[in-house]
């Protein structure tokens, strides 16, 4: 849906800024593209719905194209991405602002265990339902990396207790559109503080929910919602824990899966098996969100005696 709604963004546009230009945007001329890349690129713009914007990033630049390519795909209507005035347009592009992706910080095994650590599940004599939503949601999206569409999409059906732990079935994911889903193991934690069954467990038993959204809004008053969580309050809960001010500023809701890969990797597991569980297709995929390891691994400044 999102990807949907970002296309539908980008496409309305560079249809504006053909319609500004008495240019066609259905079918485009290659040489519109690529003007229109390099304006994006390099000058700020007001928005079809009236708001200053700065140059566009290579990233989201990159999907304004796939936009464009997508919508003549639609209609019908033949469109060469490929084309030399494009192509060259695009390598000028990225010689100029470069490729680089600022990726939001991962959050480590000990950024989890002090988040985890911190957060209230009593009140007095009084038990806090909030609480204990945020310590599970944080401990299964850290254990199974999943992104946070897929934590949200969770029902309780979706979860099978065995005795070694908990067997989640992913109905649908990013890579997944087509629904054939995938089952991924949620094994027992060595402490009880971070244990993302016992985690569950708790959160299951004092919600007293039996089927529906597996993580629901819990307001004030420890009132749980029957609807499930938006994506967006995953962000939200990851910050609210953030071990400090600084630190919040630089998570998302993808800081979970990008942890759990790098925490993996420095662990020295194996690429196979973190693609297991995180449901990556491709290596080279993966390699984006290992970012701490090469880093400190035989460093070589480490071995010089400084």
């Amino acid at each position: 849906k999102s990807t949907v709604k970002s296309y539908s963004s980008d496409w309305r546009d560079f249809d504006s800024w053909c319609l500004v230009r008495g240019l066609t945007a259905m079918p485009a001329a290659p040489h519109s593209v690529a003007c229109y890349l390099a304006d994006r690129a390099s000058q700020s713009f007001i928005d079809p719905k009236g708001n200053q914007q700065l140059p566009l990033k290579t990233s989201t630049l990159a999907r304004r194209l796939s936009a464009i390519s997508q919508a003549h795909q639609v209609a019908g209507i033949d469109f060469n991405r490929r084309h030399p005035a494009i192509q060259e347009t695009w390598k000028g592009i990225r010689n100029t602002h470069g490729t680089a992706q600022n990726g939001k910080e991962p959050i480590l095994i000990e950024d989890l265990r002090r988040m985890v650590e911190s957060i209230q599940t009593s009140k007095g004599d009084k038990e806090r339902l909030i609480g204990f939503r945020d310590k599970a949601l944080l401990l299964l999206g850290f254990a199974e990396a999943f992104r946070r569409s897929e934590l949200v999409s969770l029902n309780v059906e979706d979860l099978k207790l065995v005795r070694d732990g908990y067997i989640v079935n992913i109905r649908r994911s990013k890579t997944d559109q087509q629904g054939e889903g995938r089952e991924v193991a949620i094994p027992y934690g060595s402490s009880p503080c971070t244990c993302p069954v016992r985690a569950l467990q708790d959160w299951i038993n004092l919600a007293k929910l039996q089927n529906g959204p597996l993580f629901v809004p819990v307001n004030r008053h420890g009132q749980k919602s029957s609807d499930a969580m938006t994506s967006h309050a995953v962000a939200v809960i990851i910050k609210k824990h953030a071990p400090n001010k600084e630190m919040a500023i630089e998570l998302s809701g993808h800081s979970l899966r990008a942890g759990f890969a790098t925490t993996a990797a420095m662990a020295g597991v194996q690429e196979y098996a973190i693609m297991k569980q995180t449901g990556h297709k491709r290596s080279d995929t993966l390699k984006k969100y290992i970012r701490a390891r090469d880093l400190w691994r035989d460093n070589a400044a480490s071995k010089v005696g400084l």
